[in-house]
């Protein structure tokens, strides 16, 4: 945010001071967040929970189990790795998964009229 000072006439500048002034003293008052979020850990131990499990996995404390944490996958995020379904037959260490886009050998046999199945790895 940048305001152009020079711009603002002086009843603008006190109505800006003043706003300033109410938010600095907002903020003077709040508890720094790392107190904040010892007192949310503690809180939550004591009733049995960990951080991730009230709010998702952002805080610090103890992680999820796996089974929780692998049931909210997000798209995108690697799954680990596939055995190869497809196999250039002019290049054998050309292999393809079958997931994700068609590699450049496959789409040009396809597009010259040749199936999908010919090149699965028996």
């Amino acid at each position: 945010m940048s305001i152009d000072l020079n711009s603002l006439s002086p009843k603008e500048l006190d109505s800006l001071i003043s706003q300033a002034k109410k938010r600095k003293t907002t903020l003077s008052k709040r508890k720094p967040v790392a107190v904040v979020r010892n007192k949310l850990t503690q809180l939550a131990k004591a009733e049995g929970y960990s951080i991730a499990e009230l709010f998702g996995g952002g805080g610090r404390a103890a992680k999820a189990p796996a089974a929780a944490r692998s049931a909210g996958r997000k798209p995108g995020k690697a799954l680990g790795k596939v055995a190869a379904k497809y196999r250039n037959p002019a290049n054998p260490g050309e292999t393809w998964t079958g997931r994700g886009k068609q590699p450049r050998w496959l789409a040009a046999h396809t597009a010259a009229g040749r199936k999908l199945e010919d090149f699965l790895i028996k």
